[in-house]
């Protein structure tokens, strides 16, 4: 039987890892007040859970101004890339970030200063999307 445990040696992920990673999930809880909305993300934000924020994020723009909602990572235990992309986007049409973690306030940093210069030429950049392989 194979060992399903990651092998130091190696720096691929293992089928543990995989297996581990589809399984982990995002919890998005929305609440709506009438000084606006807050979205609070407990979890891991990478894989199918970008895709998830992303359609949620869709539907609450479509009623909501970006401006009036809020998101809070502080229960955040990954950001993926895309994750991070999706982020950006929505940091870039106005919503506030929020976290207090270290790895998290480093992203959201991050994520402030490479968007600085561009909140004004792109007021509108497209949702970052995950290619599936054929």
């Amino acid at each position: 039987m194979p060992d399903l445990m990651r092998d130091p040696t190696r720096n691929a992920p293992s089928a543990h890892d995989r297996v581990y990673a589809q399984l982990a999930m995002l919890r998005i809880t929305i609440t709506t007040r009438p000084e606006g909305v807050t979205v609070v993300l407990e979890g891991r934000l990478a894989g199918p859970w970008v895709d998830e924020l992303a359609r949620c994020w869709k539907a609450l723009t479509a009623t909501q101004d970006a401006g009036s909602i809020r998101v809070q990572l502080d229960a955040v235990t990954f950001i993926d890339a895309v994750g991070k992309a999706l982020l950006r986007v929505m940091h870039e049409q106005g919503t506030a970030l929020a976290a207090s973690g270290c790895m998290t306030r480093a992203i959201l940093e991050e994520i402030r200063s490479t968007s600085a210069g561009a909140r004004g030429s792109v007021p509108t950049a497209p949702l970052p999307t995950r290619s599936t392989p054929d």
